[in-house]
């Protein structure tokens, strides 16, 4: 159980209840419940608001998780982690105790509440384009100067960035994308779970940026033995994002763990500052892995914040790109140790195909045999 399902997903275990307070649950934290593989889920709060058609709820049924919908916030005060609890229906029980009942969405229900939002979708709109005005406002000296971005260890100037963000179809992005980090070799920006996403795919990333709340610690620390131990790169560089009166809540883990940063204090997401960080420090390319691609992703979301990612996109849009559109116009290289693979390769199966078909060159070679194992003996025998 957790207040902020990004913070639960990655402790849940298949078969575990999922207990989560998550208005507007989005496409991103029900896909990683699905992929954790857990029982149920039961939402202190209401998974449809009615503010947007967001995609969470029908995700969960489609993958047969049973959804239990607006319990209320004291679920969170009866029942601790680990406790044994079950599903009947609407009611949630721990051992024979009632701890809460909520409404047990169906197919039908999920369908009717899209629709209901759906309706309001102007209103929305209409929201969002507020938000947008007043993040330019506040935020016109960092999207149009760079004002506040901290300066960095490594150089950006004319290089790729690849920016990973645990969202949509990350893993599919990566694995696709495996061509072009090899042969291009692009500066690696992890933003926050998107370090670990690197990770798993047997990367390190270069950047780790974000509010250090979904980043696990084996990332971190990992980025702090680089710095200690690595000799023929660069260490990993921690960015840490404060919010705009300063505060972070990152802050403090960052230095129990004893890891150095710096830090730079943007009213956005993460995701923003770190392609904000790549366009301003020079990169030539930003290939965005998981990010939000439309309009539709950025109001599942469900926050004013992600106005700021649609105004970051139209800062950078010049150089950024989607991770699916690199993989349709990038042609992987032919490495030059593949070629020389192939032909050694050919060689000595032309090799074989002679010896066998000459009685004379296999006389040969089955006296070098002898010779080389009679050197081992020789060998041996000194030793």
């Amino acid at each position: 159980m957790d207040e902020r399902t990004k913070r639960l997903v990655p402790r849940a275990l298949p078969g575990d209840i999922a207990i989560i307070h998550h208005e507007d649950l989005d496409r991103v934290s029900a896909e990683g419940l699905v992929r954790a593989g857990v029982a149920a889920v039961v939402n202190a709060a209401r998974s449809t608001t009615g503010r947007y058609p967001n995609l969470g709820p029908a995700i969960l049924l489609q993958a047969g998780i049973p959804l239990v919908d607006d319990v209320g916030p004291l679920i969170l005060r009866k029942v601790r982690e680990g406790d044994p609890v079950r599903l009947e229906g609407d009611r949630i029980y721990a051992g024979d105790r009632l701890v809460g009942v909520g409404t047990l969405q169906t197919p039908e229900s999920v369908r009717r509440a899209i629709e209901e939002a759906s309706a309001g979708l102007a209103d929305r709109l209409e929201s969002f384009a507020r938000n947008t005005v007043a993040f330019m406002q506040h935020e016109r000296d960092l999207l149009f100067g760079g004002s506040g971005l901290p300066d960095l260890d490594h150089d950006l100037a004319g290089r790729p960035a690849l920016v990973v963000v645990r969202g949509y179809d990350y893993k599919q992005d990566l694995a696709v994308l495996r061509p072009f980090i090899r042969d291009v070799r692009p500066v690696l920006v992890g933003v926050d779970g998107g370090a670990d996403a690197l990770i798993e795919e047997g990367y390190v990333p270069d950047l780790i940026v974000g509010d250090m709340d979904s980043v696990s610690d084996h990332a971190l620390e990992l980025a702090a033995t680089r710095r200690r131990g690595w000799r023929r790169r660069r260490p990993t560089e921690v960015v840490l994002h404060a919010y705009r009166d300063g505060f972070a809540p990152g802050r403090r883990r960052l230095e129990a763990l004893g890891i150095p940063y710096k830090t730079v204090s943007a009213a956005g997401t993460s995701e923003d500052v770190a392609f904000l960080l790549a366009h301003e420090k020079g990169a030539e390319l930003i290939v965005a892995v998981g990010s939000h691609g439309n309009l539709r992703e950025f109001l599942d979301k469900g926050r004013p914040g992600m106005a700021s990612t649609f105004l970051v996109r139209l800062r950078v849009g010049e150089i950024l790109m989607d991770a699916k559109g690199v993989s349709r116009v990038y042609a992987p290289r032919v490495r030059a140790s593949d070629v020389l693979l192939t032909i050694g390769a050919a060689l000595v199966a032309a090799l074989v195909v002679v010896a066998v078909a000459s009685p004379a060159l296999r006389l040969f070679v089955t006296q070098l045999f002898e010779q080389f194992r009679q050197w081992l003996f020789h060998l041996k025998e000194l030793f």
